[in-house]
């Protein structure tokens, strides 16, 4: 198991304790399902912002802990729109077997 899927299995029990009315005191993750999806989508923004920044700036060590703070709050996000992480790795690793074919993968059906 990644760290990602470690952190995200994390998230959904979050989710499910929030759920059921037994949010874990203090959590920010359950404060984030409590707000709902405006605020951990104005949170995604925030750090999507924060990210560019950083890079901006051309500091590594806040651009890396940047990246991991958008990686958090898009995987709440995913959590609270009930899709699984492991369907994002998928869409990853169709894209993943498109390297190299750059003229197939920019290709533009006409017809819709």
């Amino acid at each position: 198991m990644t760290v990602y899927e470690e952190i995200f299995e994390v998230i959904k029990q979050r989710k499910k304790a929030f759920e059921e009315g037994k949010a874990q005191e203090n959590s920010y993750t359950c404060y984030l399902f409590e707000k709902g999806v405006d605020k951990i989508c104005k949170k995604v923004g925030e750090e999507a912002s924060e990210t560019i920044i950083a890079a901006k700036n051309a500091d590594n060590d806040e651009l890396k802990n940047e990246i991991n703070d958008l990686l958090y709050h898009l995987m709440v996000l995913c959590a609270d729109r009930g899709l699984e992480w492991s369907e994002v790795e998928e869409v990853l690793n169709e894209r993943n077997e498109k390297i190299g074919n750059l003229k197939k993968f920019h290709e533009v059906d006409k017809n819709t």
